[in-house]
C-alpha cells in the first residue's frame, strides 16, 4: 500500500483525529472479519513460511524472508518466494529476484501452485498473515523497536491491520532493534507459546561512507529508522528527506536533494571536485525504483540482518520443514 503516515499513528494517547476515524476502523475490522468468514483455507503439499505484520509496513519482512530463505536452502530444500501482485510491490520483488524466483499474483493461492509446479519445495510468503485463504505451517510476525504497535489503533485511526489478538495465530516474534520486556510480557500474555527473537542491521559496505557527510532520503514504511541506523554508524547525516512508502521519485525531488548536497559540499570543496564529501544517500528498496540517470546521482546503504539467538531460530525453522 502506497501510504503516507501520518504522525499521530506513532503517539502513544489518544488524538483528535483517532476519535474521528474510530468510526472508520470499525468499519475496516469489521470487513476484514467477514472476508475471514467467507475465505476457504487452502492446505498445500509443502511447508509455507510466512513473514507477516500487524503494523503496516516499515517492520522488516522482506529482509527476513532473505533470511529464511539462506536458512531453508542450507537444508537442501528448493524455496522460493511468494509476493502479493501489485505494481507498487516491484521493488520489493525485484531485491527478492536477486535472490531466488520470486511467483507474484494477485492471488497468492495460484503463486503458491505454480511455485509447487516449478518443483520448489518451501514457500516462502513476504506478508500474507492477514491472507486467510492459505494455511500456513509457520507464521513470523515482525516489529520495530521504534514503533511497536504505535498509537495501538486499527487503520485508521493507528498502523494496525489487526490488533494484538492476532499474535495468537504466530508461531514466532521478530523485533528489530531494542529489547523491551515490557512489551515481551504483552506479547506472551496473548500467547505464551511464541517464541521471541530480536535483530539488527548490519551495514555491510560501512566503509564506502567512514568520514563522509550525507544527505540522506528514503521512501519506505518507517524513513526515520534508515536514518537513525545512519548516525548509529557515525555517519555524519546533514540533512533527511522523507517519501511515502513505494514512492515513485520524480525530477523535482532529485533536484531538490541534488541542490543541497550542492550546498552543503561549500565552495572549498567544489573548486577541487570533492564531490564524494558529502555522499547522497538512501536504502537499497528505494534505489531498486529508480531510473539509471537517477541512480548516477545517489548511492545505497546494503545491510544484512542479524538475528540474537540465530542457532535457536534456525533450529525453530527446521522443525517446520
Amino acid at each position: 500500500m502506497k501510504l503516507n503516515k501520518p504522525k499521530f499513528w506513532d503517539v502513544p494517547r489518544i488524538s483528535f483525529w483517532v476519535i474521528i476515524l474510530l468510526p472508520l476502523s470499525f468499519i475496516f475490522l469489521l470487513t476484514s472479519y467477514i472476508r475471514r468468514a467467507l475465505k476457504i483455507e487452502n492446505k498445500f503439499q509443502i511447508p509455507v513460511i510466512c513473514v507477516g505484520n500487524i503494523y503496516i509496513g516499515g517492520t522488516g519482512k522482506t529482509p527476513l524472508a532473505a533470511e529464511i530463505f539462506k536458512i531453508v536452502k542450507s537444508y537442501g530444500k528448493n524455496p522460493g518466494f511468494v509476493k502479493k501482485g501489485y505494481d507498487y510491490l516491484d521493488d520489493e520483488i525485484k531485491m527478492l529476484k536477486k535472490i531466488a524466483k520470486v511467483y507474484s499474483n494477485k492471488n497468492r493461492r495460484e503463486a503458491i501452485n505454480s511455485l509447487i509446479s516449478s518443483k520448489h519445495d518451501v514457500a516462502i510468503l513476504d506478508d500474507g498473515f492477514q491472507d486467510f485463504s492459505i494455511k500456513k505451517d509457520f507464521s513470523i510476525l515482525c516489529f520495530n523497536s521504534q514503533q511497536l504497535i504505535g498509537n495501538g489503533f486499527i487503520i485508521p485511526s493507528g498502523p494496525l491491520r489487526e490488533g494484538m489478538k492476532s499474535i495468537k495465530r504466530a508461531d514466532c516474534v521478530l523485533i528489530n532493534g531494542n529489547k523491551n520486556l515490557q512489551f515481551e510480557n504483552k506479547i506472551k500474555k496473548i500467547n505464551n507459546n511464541v517464541k521471541i527473537f530480536y535483530s539488527k542491521y548490519k551495514i555491510k559496505n560501512l566503509d564506502k561512507f567512514k568520514n563522509k557527510k550525507a544527505i540522506a532520503f528514503a521512501g519506505i514504511g518507517n524513513p526515520s529508522n534508515f536514518f537513525e541506523l545512519l548516525k548509529e554508524n557515525y555517519i555524519d547525516v546533514l540533512r533527511t528527506y522523507s517519501f511515502p512508502d513505494h514512492h515513485n521519485y520524480s525530477k523535482r525531488d532529485f533536484n531538490e536533494i541534488i541542490g543541497d548536497a550542492f550546498l552543503a559540499r561549500g565552495p572549498d570543496v567544489i573548486k577541487k571536485n570533492d564531490v564524494e564529501s558529502v555522499k547522497i544517500v538512501t536504502t537499497e528498496k528505494d534505489y531498486s525504483r529508480m531510473n539509471e540517470e537517477q541512480k548516477q546521482s545517489c548511492d545505497y546503504i546494503e545491510v544484512d540482518l542479524e538475528i540474537e539467538n540465530k542457532n535457536e531460530f534456525i533450529n525453530l525453522i527446521k522443525s517446520k520443514l
